[in-house]
């Protein structure tokens, strides 16, 4: 980026901060959504290589520790609709403000010891994490209009990363440098508080924008009834829910079926690391081209490709494709999810449509894609083998390729 296109972003972008803020206002903004943005899936895929010790040590049930994968996506659900609401009446910042120090806290209540106290910390955990999932986006249309493309590469780029050092540290940080589970994961609340205090200068200067403001463009607009009962929405919901069904199958089951095709736990942990890395290539790379065109089916169709041929490799490949496959998954998972969070933008007519819109696609999304792990789980406990499990995941992958031809559409809410 050009210091001629940094001078445009603060002055023409940024326009309802005062004009003395300057490039240092809008590197602090950026700053403040990689951080949070690093915090948004590591708190939760930094789990699942030691799923297995936190069973053990609690001495939790199958069933019980199937329902801590799960919560976190059920939380997004239950409470993405409420961040529109709670942006309009408190402002954008604070509200992101507020959702970084509920993260912070929920990651060290989830760290202490006891099952309660890991239930309860995954909840809010999940509860901070919606609110800035919806939020993000919104934040990126209102003060990036120019660069939606490139601010949304950034911020999922920053996310995968921290998904991908958070699986690939998990075990090792544990197994190999003796740290309890408890203290493994109250390694995120680090990046977590680091997030919070950029976001404290932030929320004081959006005060002089009030809450007010947003709150009547958005009545204006009549949001929320344009955006539900919209059948673009429900497209756009539903792209969202299949590749989210497909990623949290693919974080929570893809190191036992490594680890069943005879690779070690600590390898099967890093080929998972290894998808999340090269998910961030194409989550960088897809946003910025769907930015640039006025229809995004083609990408939708090469996503979906890319899970159909990666699961595919999975259900008949040997050990030897393994990182073939990792690579075919990661390209679609980190593209797919890009494309998803910019049809956030893309598919709305301003940033208070574009909330509502997050806030409904993430809600619904998620819903949906808290089945994904527990109905593959429960086809392998029924069959014995990944066989079934895989043939319906790619069956979902090709429903996701058909769905993004109408999300993909060049039309508005």
């Amino acid at each position: 980026m050009s210091i001629r296109d940094q001078s445009d972003i603060s002055n023409r972008q940024i326009d309802y901060r005062s004009s003395d803020v300057g490039l240092k206002g809008v590197w602090l903004l950026i700053g403040g959504i990689v951080l949070l943005s690093i915090v948004l899936r590591a708190p939760i895929t930094i789990v699942g290589p030691i799923v297995g010790q936190i069973q053990n040590d609690l001495g939790l049930s199958g069933a019980a520790m199937g329902l801590l994968t799960t919560l976190p996506l059920l939380a997004f659900g239950l409470f993405s609709p409420f961040a529109p609401v709670a942006a309009e009446k408190f402002g954008l910042e604070r509200t992101l403000l507020f959702a970084s120090m509920v993260l912070t806290l929920a990651i060290l209540i989830r760290s202490l010891s006891g099952s309660t106290a890991l239930f309860i910390g995954t909840v809010s955990i999940g509860a901070a994490i919606a609110i800035a999932n919806v939020l993000l986006p919104s934040l990126v249309k209102r003060d990036f209009p120019e660069r939606i493309g490139l601010m949304t590469g950034i911020y999922t780029v920053a996310m995968n990363l921290g998904a991908a050092v958070g699986s690939g540290i998990s075990y090792p940080m544990t197994a190999g440098l003796g740290i309890s589970w408890a203290g493994t994961l109250a390694f995120c609340a680090v990046i977590a508080l680091a997030a919070t205090i950029v976001w404290v200068p932030l929320a004081k200067r959006s005060g002089r924008r009030t809450a007010g403001t947003i709150s009547i463009a958005v009545s204006r607009t009549n949001g929320r009834g344009r955006v539900w009962d919209s059948t673009l929405a429900w497209m756009v919901s539903l792209f969202l829910a299949l590749q989210s069904f497909c990623f949290y199958v693919n974080v929570t089951w893809i190191p036992t079926i490594l680890a069943d095709k005879g690779l070690s736990h600590t390898s099967a942990g890093w080929m998972l690391s290894l998808m999340q890395v090269i998910s961030m290539g194409s989550t960088f790379v897809v946003p910025i081209v769907a930015g640039r065109q006025k229809s995004q089916r083609g990408l939708a169709l090469l996503m979906a490709a890319m899970f159909v041929a990666g699961y595919v490799g999975l259900l008949v490949g040997s050990s030897g494709l393994v990182i073939p496959v990792m690579i075919l998954l990661g390209l679609g998972v980190g593209g797919g999810f890009g494309l998803a969070v910019m049809f956030f933008a893309l598919r709305a007519s301003s940033s208070e449509i574009s909330a509502k819109l997050s806030g409904m696609a993430q809600s619904v999304g998620y819903l949906l894609a808290a089945t994904g792990p527990f109905l593959f789980g429960y086809l392998h406990d029924r069959t014995g083998s990944w066989t079934l499990p895989l043939i319906v995941i790619i069956f979902v992958s090709i429903a996701y390729g058909i769905v993004g031809l109408w999300a993909g559409a060049d039309r508005k809410l």
